[in-house]
């Protein structure tokens, strides 16, 4: 977590753009080390100092961590530091070691993460590597990314599997039993979004994977949006996979990504994205036909080859920048921004829809609302237009808006957003 004063005389332009010097962020680096310690939510001058180590520009609004989360400074140095060390002297590997870290973060063995580079290629193995056949039956939402969606209609199409929808309530306990009533003898997985890219609704996961499991089913989580905004306990939700990305929520570098494959599960769940070390052992390339392979006995089957040294290490240096402020802090502080966004578009009654549920357990720091009386594709231009970044949502037909606040963002910014909201 050092900073390297090299590393930013190299940086000096992007410090020059946003008016700080290497002086302020070392200061603000020293100020946000909790120790352990409650920071609360509302304790600005914390969260400034917080604010201060990510590159963002000043005379921005970015509320749009739910596309893409920006980096804070010790995670772009960790990656410049692994890329040169790469580079300079040519050692390879080293990428494995991002994976005991995180499966102590979600809450998982470290035999159990197969690193990948984003949610999308978590789901692809999770999708494919099933065994299902024609006529079986999966259980997916009407509001998937189609990252979750679009493995599914291509195995759907491929292999004549049947896929069933349910649209999420706004409770949990009716989402619970929307998907009971879609289940039948034919159904085999439940392939569902932990939060929905489309209003941040947050599902409730455990429930529904112990209802996989009464029922002899498998459970398929599209993770996308859990580490680093939830508390996590992946051995807890009883989940068999849960593919998530590191370049959202957890602040990681863009094209970094992990698959939590249960353990007792990795011999149900067939690799097909293998390669160098996924086959453990020796192999006869004269042997044919090949009717079994010696798989390595972890995730690491599901993925083989080079991956990059310096994107895991800004991977592992994500998790400590976390663990400096503390995971249950930074989940405080994006609830507690999240009710705010809530509340204030509460405030406009009838001319806002709000799509996310306000019940306790099913919101965090994502909302979905749509303003009457313009098209949203519209109000989305004229956020842009004034600089404040949100995220359109096209997806199944929704054409509603998104804001997903993070713990750089403050209510001034959020504040901002109801004044346009206002004028229009």
């Amino acid at each position: 977590m050092e900073l390297n004063r090299r590393n930013f005389i190299r940086s000096a332009s992007v410090l020059a753009a946003l008016s700080l010097s290497e002086i302020e962020i070392i200061s603000a680096k020293q100020k946000i080390k909790s120790d352990g310690k409650q920071i609360s939510e509302s304790d600005e001058a914390y969260w400034q100092n917080v604010r201060q180590l990510f590159p963002l520009a000043k005379d921005r609004a970015y509320l749009n961590n739910g596309t893409l989360g920006p980096s804070p400074y010790p995670v772009i140095e960790a990656v410049h530091k692994g890329m040169m060390d790469e580079d300079q002297d040519g050692n390879y590997g080293g990428w494995e070691a991002a994976s005991a870290k995180l499966a102590k973060f979600v809450g998982a063995h470290d035999d159990e993460i197969a690193l990948t580079h984003n949610v999308t290629e978590g789901i692809n193995i999770g999708c494919w590597g099933l065994p299902l056949k024609r006529g079986d039956e999966v259980i997916l939402t009407t509001h998937e990314h189609v990252g979750n969606a679009a493995p599914w209609l291509c195995r759907q199409k491929e292999d004549g599997i049947v896929i069933r929808t349910y649209t999420p309530a706004m409770t949990a306990d009716e989402t619970l039993n929307r998907i009971s009533a879609l289940i039948n003898k034919n159904t085999k997985a439940i392939a569902t979004p932990h939060i929905p890219c489309t209003q941040g609704q947050v599902l409730p996961i455990k429930e529904i994977c112990r209802l996989a499991k009464e029922k002899g089913l498998y459970s398929v989580i599209d993770g996308a949006h859990g580490p680093g905004m939830l508390l996590l306990d992946l051995h807890d939700i009883g989940c068999d996979t849960y593919a998530s990305c590191c370049h959202k929520w957890m602040l990681g570098p863009k094209g970094t990504g992990f698959l939590y494959v249960r353990k007792d599960f990795q011999d149900i769940l067939e690799p097909h994205n293998v390669g160098g070390s996924s086959i453990e052992g020796n192999w006869d390339m004269n042997a044919f036909p090949v009717k079994s392979l010696p798989y390595a006995n972890n995730a690491h089957r599901y993925y083989g080859g080079t991956q990059s040294s310096g994107l895991y290490r800004g991977v592992s240096a994500s998790i400590d920048f976390i663990e400096t402020i503390g995971m249950q802090n930074i989940h405080k502080r994006i609830k507690s921004l999240g009710k705010y966004t809530q509340d204030r578009l509460l405030e406009f009654g009838d001319k806002v829809e709000l799509l996310t549920p306000t019940e306790e357990r099913s919101r965090c720091g994502v909302n979905g609302f749509r303003v009457k009386g313009i098209e949203y594709t519209k109000f989305y231009s004229l956020c842009a237009d004034n600089k404040i970044r949100i995220r359109s949502v096209a997806e199944n037909g929704l054409n509603s808006l998104r804001v997903s606040t993070h713990i750089y963002n403050n209510k001034t910014e959020v504040d901002g957003l109801m004044d346009l909201i206002r004028k229009v």
